[in-house]
């Protein structure tokens, strides 16, 4: 199974089973991550920043294509809730904007 390594939560490793979202697959771990709208697609709070692998990752969704047209989600940005890692390995951090108050962050 692919691997996610969130950078800035000291290097968490997260196993993203296939067909799960990014999102579902932090929280098996018990990751607390923003996401707003409740994992629906209609907020950006839930972004990571793709640091390595985003070739990775599935196809765009609607919802990210249509963050991506308005420019609120850049080349190097997907939504948790929405994208799926399919094929090896990724690297990405949380961005600053939506760090969650009550959680300890690296570098």
């Amino acid at each position: 199974m692919p691997n996610l390594t969130v950078q800035n939560l000291f290097d968490r490793q997260v196993e993203v089973a296939p067909g799960q979202t990014l999102l579902q697959a932090i929280q098996a771990e018990g990751i607390d991550w923003m996401h707003a709208c409740g994992a629906k697609g209609r907020c950006t709070t839930c972004r990571i920043i793709v640091q390595e692998g985003l070739e990775h990752f599935g196809p765009l969704t609607d919802s990210e294509q249509r963050y991506r047209d308005r420019g609120r989600l850049q080349a190097n940005e997907r939504l948790t809730c929405q994208c799926t890692l399919v094929s090896g390995d990724a690297q990405g951090r949380v961005p600053q904007q939506t760090m969650l108050p009550h959680m300890k962050y690296s570098n």
